[in-house]
């Protein structure tokens, strides 16, 4: 794969605890699966799954009865999806790098990714997938946003920011949350490369709710935190815990963006 050394080792860091990332990491919205279907993806589609973790866009998938191929690069983490999927004999969860993976003869109907597609190398990702994909089947990509709203108001950000900056070198300065509004809706990516369409998007927005513990836990799933040195991912996670538990009660609600880009494969 194309790029630095640093972003494969960030890639590789979802890998080193697949089981505080299936419990940790939030599913997705009913209602997008829901949106899927009413696209045109009926039961019995053959889909692709790009990068399905430990399976949480994988199982609802199984059980709204598409017929998958499940590609993940982290051995642990197609193992708990293995086991997440046991009772699926619809799913085929293969432990491989996409890029390198050879593609099946008979081509797909979607091709989806769920807060994964950004980590496949950029030079062979749309074109991959369009190779992946009968004419006129689907690519279904799924982005996560991390939005202001819930406990995430402008003071509680602003303190929070302070400790990244503190313990983390490579937070940028004045960084502030966005509002759903302010994210654009891109497929540049996607038509640039004349194999698709233009992208029909479908966004959501949700709370969760996480305690102090839960919410460490969120943070140690995410490959910026995983990449710390130790004596600086204790302190800034000691600092978060004791903002959370002295300024809030202990409890904190994120709100979240996830947005569901759809786009066909014209040539």
């Amino acid at each position: 794969m194309s790029g630095s050394n640093d972003y494969v080792r960030l890639r590789e860091t979802f890998n080193e605890d697949a089981e505080r990332y299936d419990r940790a990491r939030p599913r997705y919205p009913a209602q997008m699966f829901d949106d899927l279907a009413a696209a045109g993806v009926a039961p019995g589609a053959r889909v692709l799954e790009i990068g399905c973790g430990t399976g949480q866009a994988t199982v609802p998938l199984a059980e709204r009865g598409y017929r998958i191929v499940a590609v993940e690069l982290g051995a642990d983490m197609a193992a708990v999806a293995r086991r997440n999927l046991a009772s699926s004999d619809s799913v085929e969860v293969v432990t491989a790098a996409f890029e390198e993976w050879s593609l099946p003869a008979e081509p797909f109907d979607v091709v989806l990714s769920a807060t994964a597609f950004h980590w496949i190398d950029p030079a062979v990702r749309v074109s991959k997938s369009a190779d992946a994909l009968r004419l006129g089947g689907l690519l279904a990509t799924v982005g996560t946003h991390h939005i202001a709203g819930g406990t995430w108001t402008e003071a509680f950000f602003v303190e929070i920011q302070k400790l990244y900056e503190r313990f983390d070198p490579s937070t940028p300065l004045g960084l502030r949350l966005e509002g759903a509004q302010d994210i654009p809706e891109d497929d540049r990516e996607l038509t640039s490369s004349e194999r698709f369409g233009p992208a029909s998007f479908y966004r959501y927005e949700w709370e969760l709710p996480y305690s102090t513990a839960d919410y460490l836990d969120l943070l140690l799933t995410y490959s910026g935190h995983r990449a710390l040195p130790d004596v600086q991912q204790s302190a800034l996670l000691n600092s978060i815990a004791r903002l959370i538990d002295v300024n809030y009660g202990g409890q904190v609600v994120k709100r979240y963006l996830t947005e569901l880009r759809l786009a066909e494969r014209v040539r």
